[in-house]
This record gives structure tokens, C-alpha cells and sequence, in this order.
């Protein structure tokens, strides 16, 4: 939610010793009586008074139009700050085909979340009455449910009514949806396909309402530019999605398409003689191929794979000038 500003402007002010003494012609007396008038005095004061608002005026102009306009347009290319939403194919908890590619030109709310997750279930009646309000206005609202077997979430779409598809993911689509820092986890996409919020842990309905009605008024072909999060928390900030040839790998988080088929054999070569420091007791191949998700050897693959790369980059014969 956002932060409502208090008004700092008072209707008024406690005026200063100084200035209930201003109009007082003995607190302008000296010990020799009042000072000397000096008519030029006030009239040289307005002109550098003047002179000053002048040149405060022509440097906010060039503030404005040489440093200030480029840097909003810099936050505002988007690409990176927009990623496309990585495609996906899956069939749904009646059966049918979930196709995201299907939801082109649509404003689409996918939820990331579980039957087992409190917050995830509150939010739950909010999304579908999103769906309802929405819905025939060119918004979608997806589920991809992260539960280990389907039986729980069909009881729970059966007992909410939920009015929009539901599908049970995998750990391929959290990973190239960069990862589920925590359920629930949901994106907001424009109709051109393009990520422009990602919200980790249940917020308020208003606030994925306010998002939505925004990129409603966008266009498939365009880049919603103005787009502002309505809401805020932590993980919010920055959309950094997964790699496909590290999440598709035969060496699970690691992109091994910098290598040649020899090379790659070295290289699993080398991770089967090294230990993993996780306590599994697996040496690092067997250990990223059961357990993807661990973060010690995924780090100790990564780093032999940079030596690697590296010995490979300084053993290239330079180029001819």
C-alpha cells in the first residue's frame, strides 16, 4: 500500500522575538539614536533579490532539460525493468490445456501459491472477484499452485468457486519465473507480454486493482512506460527471471553451452571428483542432479565452470590486428 504523505504546510507560523520587535522605533535605536536613511538601500536589495530568483529560474531550466528529462527517460527504456514472461505449457486441474501463449493481448495476474500457504489462501476470494469485475475488460487471472500432488487444490477450487484456471506447477516454471523467494508469489503482465510487478506475500486486493486497471489502458504493441507499482514490499523491487539453458541443463543451474562436448565431459569429470560441502555426502555432479535446489553446489559448480571458461579465454591464440 502506498504511504499517504502528511500535509507539512500550516495555516500558519509563531512570528519570532525578532519580528514583533521589526516596527518598534526603539529597538531600532542605537546608543546614538537611529540609524542613517539610505534610499538606495531597498531599491539595490530588490534588484539582487532580482537578479537572483533569475538565475535560480534559468538553472532549474537547464537542471530540468539536461539532467533531469534524460534520466527519466532512462528509467523508463524498460526492457530490463520489463523482461518478457517466460512462456509456459501446462493442463489445468480439469484437464484442459493451459497455454500462456493463448493469453496474448491480456492483462494476466499469475499467482504462484499453495493450498497449505495462509496468506495465499486469503487472497484467494480477491483474485476471483478480480476475475468477475475484470474478466470481460481483457484481464486474466491464472493459478499455478505449488502443492505436491493436485487432490488438495481440487478440493480447494471446488470449495472457493474459483472462477479461473488453476494448474500444478513444477520446479522448471518457479525457476524461470526467477524463483519463489516465498508463496505467495504473483507477476502482473501487460498485454504486450511484459513483466511489471512482481509482489511477494499477500497484499490488499486494491492494490493488484489499481495495477491492473493501469495496464488495461496499455496496448499489446506498446510498453506501458508510466506504469507505477501501487504497492511495495520487500523483494518487490527488481523482476530477475531464470536462465533456460542453466534451468535446462543435464547439469541442473548451470549453462554449459560456452563448452564444446569434450570440454562438458571434462567438466563432469571434474565435478564427480570433488566433494559437495552440504553435507549430503555426493560429490558436486551427483549433488546438483538430485538436489537443484541446493545452493552449495550450485556455487561450487559455477565457480569450476568460471576457471574453466577462464583458462579457455587465455589459452585462445590473440587476434591478428
Amino acid at each position: 500500500m502506498e504511504e499517504q504523505t502528511p500535509d507539512v504546510n500550516s495555516p500558519g507560523g509563531s512570528k519570532s522575538p525578532e519580528s514583533n520587535s521589526a516596527g518598534d522605533p526603539e529597538a531600532l535605536k542605537g546608543p546614538e539614536g537611529p540609524p542613517p536613511e539610505n534610499p538606495k538601500a531597498p531599491r539595490s536589495k530588490i534588484l539582487a533579490g532580482a537578479l537572483m530568483a533569475l538565475l535560480v529560474v534559468v538553472g532549474l531550466y537547464f537542471v530540468n532539460r539536461y539532467w533531469i528529462a534524460p534520466a527519466v527517460k532512462a528509467q523508463t527504456k524498460g526492457s530490463d525493468t520489463h523482461p518478457l514472461a517466460p512462456q509456459f505449457s501446462l493442463t489445468d486441474i480439469t484437464g484442459k490445456p493451459l497455454n500462456f501463449s493463448d493469453y496474448k493481448g491480456k492483462v494476466v495476474a499469475l499467482d504462484f501459491w499453495a493450498t497449505w500457504c495462509g496468506p495465499c489462501r486469503i487472497e484467494i476470494p480477491g483474485f476471483i472477484e478480480l476475475q468477475k469485475r475484470y474478466g470481460s475488460q481483457g484481464f486474466a487471472m491464472i493459478g499455478i499452485s505449488m502443492d505436491d500432488s493436485p487432490e488438495p487444490v481440487v478440493d480447494f477450487y471446488k470449495q472457493f468457486q474459483m472462477n479461473y484456471p488453476v494448474a500444478i506447477g513444477n520446479e522448471r516454471l518457479g525457476e524461470l519465473y526467477g524463483g519463489m523467494p516465498g508463496l505467495p508469489t504473483t507477476f502482473l503482465i501487460g498485454r504486450d507480454g511484459r513483466i511489471y510487478a512482481k509482489h511477494v506475500g499477500a497484499y490488499d486486493p486494491s492494490v493488484f486493482e489499481a495495477e491492473i486497471k493501469q495496464l488495461l489502458e496499455g496496448s499489446p504493441a506498446d510498453e506501458a512506460a508510466n506504469f507505477h507499482l501501487a504497492g511495495r514490499g520487500p523483494g518487490d523491487d527488481k523482476i530477475e527471471l531464470g536462465n533456460p539453458a542453466a534451468i535446462d541443463s543435464e547439469i541442473p543451474g548451470i549453462d554449459l553451452t560456452k563448452l564444446t562436448a569434450d570440454q562438458k565431459e571434462a567438466y563432469k569429470k571434474l565435478l564427480a571428483s570433488q566433494q559437495c560441502t552440504c553435507g549430503c555426502k555426493l560429490n558436486l555432479l551427483k549433488c546438483r542432479q538430485i538436489d537443484r535446489q541446493c545452493s552449495f553446489s550450485r556455487k561450487l559448480a559455477q565457480d569450476q565452470l568460471d576457471a574453466l571458461l577462464k583458462t579457455k579465454r587465455n589459452a585462445a591464440p590473440a587476434k591478428q590486428l
